[in-house]
């Protein structure tokens, strides 16, 4: 099973998730248990059968079953049944390989089958809660209820830097202190940035770094918060008879996020008369060569891929120099 073309406009605050199932062993009653989970279908190349799968000379991670070749490409396949401790997966008729892509990197997941695709929009996907994220080690990023069964979406970038620890996203000592004495005098005081990130980690990671930059931070947990803190700033503004680099300098958004994703957000504020002069940078594990066109359409100012986030700092400061025709 190939990946469809399917396409959504960017913008619309939709998204495709494939459904698929782990079989998980059996419950308590000894009935035999499914688990249903999901993956975003912008981050999947192809679904294919279970290939022929060479074992590694060193296991990395105990849930790398190998790697196999797919048009000249070495893939390394992860058992996802052994990453999420449920025990090894059994290789049937009906088992599943999800090629995807992100974070810029090119890995497979073997699953216990794969059921349909799903169109939805992003106020359908629930943020999980306190006790879902202790209880799943923080690997599910979202939740959609269906009738008869709960839909988890898995934090796929969770899983790859679990089983590579050198892609997890991270601040060099180094980078932080280019960062520090990158700080310039300008002609305002400091800065303001908004940020929208469902993962609290990363919207931490983001926020420390730009205030040791000399930022003000507001944190928001997705598109939706964001949207409003910039609806009440706006108010604020109209009110103050001031403008709105006043109050936000920079918004940095997240892509994937429940209720109101980046995409939606950053092509509200664009399509606002009073908020697109603010720059907007995407930062996903989405951005792909593939996929940056999603981005561009909406009017992102710029669009950076986890788990670069050096990179974040720098390219703030030069958009809001190029918006506020300021020398910093």
């Amino acid at each position: 099973m190939a990946q469809t073309n399917i396409l959504l406009e960017s913008g619309t605050n939709e998204l495709e998730l494939v459904e698929f199932f782990i079989d998980e062993g059996t419950d308590a009653a000894g009935n035999a248990y499914r688990g249903y989970y999901g993956v975003n279908v912008a981050k999947v190349l192809e679904i294919i059968r279970m290939p022929s799968v060479t074992q590694l000379p060193e296991i990395p991670h105990p849930s790398v079953r190998g790697a196999f070749n797919l048009r000249s490409r070495i893939i390394p396949l992860v058992d996802l049944s052994l990453w999420l401790g449920k025990g090894a997966s059994e290789v049937k008729d009906s088992t599943k390989v999800i090629v995807s892509e992100f974070n810029r990197m090119i890995s497979a997941f073997m699953v216990s089958g794969v059921t349909r695709i799903h169109r939805l929009s992003w106020t359908q996907v629930e943020a999980p809660g306190k006790h879902l994220n202790e209880y799943s080690g923080n690997s599910v990023t979202g939740v959609v209820r269906f009738e008869d069964r709960i839909l988890l979406v898995l934090d796929m970038e969770k899983i790859l830097a679990d089983l590579n620890p050198s892609l997890a996203m991270k601040i060099e000592e180094s980078a932080m202190a280019s960062i520090e004495d990158a700080k310039r005098p300008s002609k305002k005081e400091h800065f303001r940035a908004l940020i929208a990130d469902d993962s609290t980690s990363i919207r931490r990671m983001i926020g420390t770094m730009l205030e040791k930059a000399g930022f003000e931070v507001t944190q928001t947990v997705n598109g939706q918060e964001a949207w409003d803190t910039l609806v009440e700033l706006k108010k604020r503004a109209a009110e103050e008879g001031r403008p709105m680099s006043e109050y936000v300098d920079i918004l940095i958004s997240d892509i994937e996020m429940p209720i109101m994703d980046g995409h939606n957000l950053t092509k509200r504020v664009k399509d606002d008369p009073l908020l697109k002069e603010i720059p907007v940078i995407l930062f996903s594990s989405l951005i792909t060569d593939r996929l940056r066109h999603k981005g561009e359409s909406v009017g992102a100012d710029d669009q950076i891929s986890k788990p670069n986030i050096t990179d974040l700092t720098r390219r703030a400061f030069e958009l809001i120099a190029k918006h506020q025709n300021i020398e910093l």
